[in-house]
């Protein structure tokens, strides 16, 4: 038979927080594996949220109308690819950002005047008629949509006033099933059509790009003629204008008699300017004709030194005169040497040689007269000509002042003729671009009818039903964890509370407690001499043990501990005194099976003795005091002078144990009266039903009467549920090893 005394270590460990600090320590990390035990843990709630999920969108999937999707696809070139060699290729509106302008383009594609194009070239849209599946599915499919959340609705075009109300709920059903997606990094877009009829999605949406395509043509055919026809109208006006300046300009001309106003007739301006150089050049003659008369003075034919004047002497005739002279004088000379004055030869050559000189002095006289002659004509012209450019100057003057006001209309006149004809070659190249019908917008690819619908997908409905399903379970199944704040683990009363944990508890089915003097299931026979073990090498005391059995609040499983733990130590040899100190709900004698009428109130009244209340068991080691009738004031006893007197009679008595079932920590103060008249203390813990903020503060109030707390034991553990976490710290896996796992009484 086991001997607690014997037990018994050496040196027992401290019961302090420092040993809850130490099985801390020894407690075995935490495992992936302990986060997947929560899935089996929850897992009849995960298949069940797993079943709803796959449900709902299976009731979706089968219940869907059919619906074929097919896209045409446009290329939409920048506006610049439609211009017409360099006519419009420098238009500003050209080199504007693009982004803007594609996107006008889809909003284009989406519009309710595209649409309305369309449709009133469509035939109406078929009407699906529902499935047999569909319409048994109709009523439930009511009932989830007003669980789902409502749609966002997304703002409109406003619809136009001349549509119909059948236009008005065709134009809406056709652009429920258009959707324009643009195809990234390139020029294509296309245009995507759901509709329930195969057909009619492809034409739907080939009808909406060569609708799309026509009307960008004819918006830009359009505008181009609008802008032609205001061009011709502002034609006219400029011409008009132009013609009235010009005529103006002519009317000035003839009213003020400048016909010289145009440069190209100014006959004033070429007039002064040739007068100017005849001025200049008479001027220039008449100084040189002056010098050469000034030079001559008072010279006359007759004077000595009139041929050393360059003018005489450079005189063809003077100059033959003269020769001749010389050549009669050298004949005279020759004669002389021959023949006297008188001799006929010599008086021939006589009269010759004076003949000669009268010529030279009349030829001289003449030359002479002609210089003055010349001098005086040049005189007379440089006055002349003097005059005439004054006269000149005067007209010039004038008509620089006329030109003043002609130089402001011939400005008006070419203004007005530049405006005109910018606005003519404008014209013309917008009559080309006009009739070059060319488009940015062009058909790439025509939609083709669909081979099959592209929703519902059953496959695709299938595989997402069971990823989001089980996906969804698993979350609400962490999210019930994470919220439930129960303690449920050992790690909860380790980590948390910062308790040692002595032993689990499994829970047992059925109404009635069980205890170890009857047949138990064998792990729960088990998990008693587990915690008698773990007990008594906790408790190092060598003389009686006093323990005492609290919760934190009532229903914890207390009482079955209490007695059940008595009941372990007496059957492992040890003699146990098990004391009723609930007493504002006794409940000890009945899981016992024994009767209440004199009890631990009677002993604290001093009703009875300690011997008249103390009752035999089946198990000849244990022994019990109940708590009597209850008491009206049960602190007022247990913190008397007697209740010391109890224990101290009790510890000195033949017993090795005294367990002692106290009330609810949180419930009354009892068992914080109790604390200081104990060796110790096993705190129960109900698993997932006892928060983990009330098992704290259920602690800290007995932590204030300093008493030692062996341990915590964690009560009613499904293991079932909690099967792989548990069996990591108690290998309760390998209970059908040892055991036959059916009972056990011992």
């Amino acid at each position: 038979m086991l001997n607690p005394r014997h037990l018994s270590p050496a040196a027992p460990p401290d019961l302090s927080a420092g040993t809850g600090a130490s099985l801390l320590e020894t407690l075995p990390e935490v495992h992936v594996l302990d986060r997947l035990a929560v899935v089996f843990k929850h897992l009849r709630l995960i298949v069940a949220v797993f079943t709803v999920v796959v449900a709902i969108a299976m009731l979706e999937s089968y219940s869907a109308t059919p619906m074929y999707r097919t896209q045409a696809r446009i290329v939409i070139q920048d506006e610049r690819s439609a211009s017409v060699a360099s006519l419009n290729a420098n238009d500003p509106s050209y080199w504007q950002d693009p982004e803007p302008y594609f996107n006008t383009q889809y909003r284009i594609l989406q519009s309710r005047g595209l649409a309305r194009r369309v449709v009133r070239k469509m035939p109406p849209a078929p009407v699906a008629a529902p499935s047999t599946l569909s319409r048994a599915l109709s009523f439930p499919r009511q009932l989830l949509s007003r669980w789902r959340k409502a749609p966002v609705v997304v703002a409109a075009e406003a619809p136009a006033p001349d549509e119909s109300a059948a236009e008005l709920a065709a134009i809406g059903e056709f652009l429920g099933g258009v959707e324009i997606v643009p195809v990234k990094g390139t020029r294509l877009v296309e245009i995507v059509y759901s509709s329930p009829d195969p057909a009619y999605a492809a034409l739907a949406a080939n009808t909406l790009a060569a609708e799309y395509v026509q009307q960008n043509l004819d918006l830009k055919l359009a505008n181009t003629t609008n802008t032609i026809s205001w061009l011709t109208e502002e034609l006219g006006k400029q011409r008009a204008k132009v013609e009235g300046a010009e005529r103006a300009m002519a009317e000035y001309r003839e009213g003020q008699n400048a016909m010289s106003l145009d440069d190209g007739q100014n006959i004033v301006v070429a007039r002064l300017n040739s007068l100017n150089d005849a001025v200049t050049k008479a001027k220039t003659a008449r100084l040189q004709k002056e010098t050469a008369y000034r030079q001559l003075g008072n010279v006359t034919g007759d004077s000595v030194n009139a041929d050393t004047f360059p003018a005489v002497a450079q005189n063809p005739t003077i100059q033959d005169i003269k020769q001749q002279l010389a050549t009669l004088n050298g004949e005279k000379a020759k004669l002389s040497q021959r023949y006297g004055a008188n001799h006929p030869a010599m008086e021939t050559v006589t009269r010759q040689i004076d003949g000669a000189a009268a010529r030279l002095r009349a030829e001289t006289a003449k030359v002479l007269e002609s210089i003055a002659n010349e001098y005086r004509s040049a005189v007379a012209e440089e006055r002349n000509l003097a005059q005439s450019l004054e006269e000149q100057k005067r007209q010039a003057v004038d008509l620089n002042r006329k030109s003043i006001t002609y130089s402001i209309l011939q400005r008006e006149a070419e203004s007005e003729r530049q405006v005109y004809n910018a606005l003519l070659q404008q014209e013309k190249e917008l009559r080309v671009v006009s009739n070059s019908r060319a488009n940015n917008v062009q058909l790439m690819d025509e939609a083709e009818v669909p081979g099959g619908p592209y929703t519902p997908n059953h496959s695709r409905d299938w595989l997402m039903a069971l990823v989001l399903g089980l996906a969804l379970g698993v979350a609400i199944a962490y999210g019930v964890e994470y919220l439930d704040d129960s303690v449920k683990l050992p790690d909860d009363v380790t980590r948390r509370l910062k308790l040692p944990l002595l032993g689990l508890v499994p829970a047992v089915g059925g109404e009635k407690l069980p205890v170890l003097t009857s047949p138990v299931p064998h792990d729960f026979g088990e998990a008693f001499r587990s915690l008698r073990t773990s007990l008594v090498f906790t408790s190092g005391s060598p003389g009686t043990r006093t323990i005492g059995v609290t919760s934190t609040q009532p229903l914890e499983g207390k009482t079955t501990i209490a007695c059940n733990l008595a009941v372990a130590l007496a059957l492992g040899g040890a003699r146990v005194m098990l004391i009723d100190a609930d007493m504002r709900r006794p409940g000890l004698h009945r899981t016992m099976g024994l009767p209440n009428e004199i009890g631990l109130s009677h002993i604290l009244t001093g009703q009875a003795r300690i011997r008249e209340a103390v009752q035999r068991t089946t198990e000849r080691n244990l022994f019990v005091i109940s708590a009597g009738p209850v008491p009206p004031n049960p602190s007022e006893l247990l913190s008397s002078e007697r209740m010391r007197q109890l224990v101290a009679n009790v510890e000195a008595g033949p017993f090795d144990w005294v367990i002692m079932d106290t009330p609810p920590v949180l419930a009354v103060t009892d068992a914080v009266i109790l604390a200081p008249y104990l060796s110790g203390l096993v705190f129960v813990i109900g698993a997932e039903m006892t928060r983990r903020a009330h098992a704290d503060r259920a602690i800290q109030t007995i932590q204030r009467g300093k008493p030692n707390i062996v341990g915590a034991v964690l009560n009613r553990v499904d293991l079932n549920r909690n099967k792989y976490y548990y069996s990591r710290y108690y290998g309760y896996h390998y209970k059908n090893y040892y055991g036959d796992g059916t009972s056990s009484t011992a």
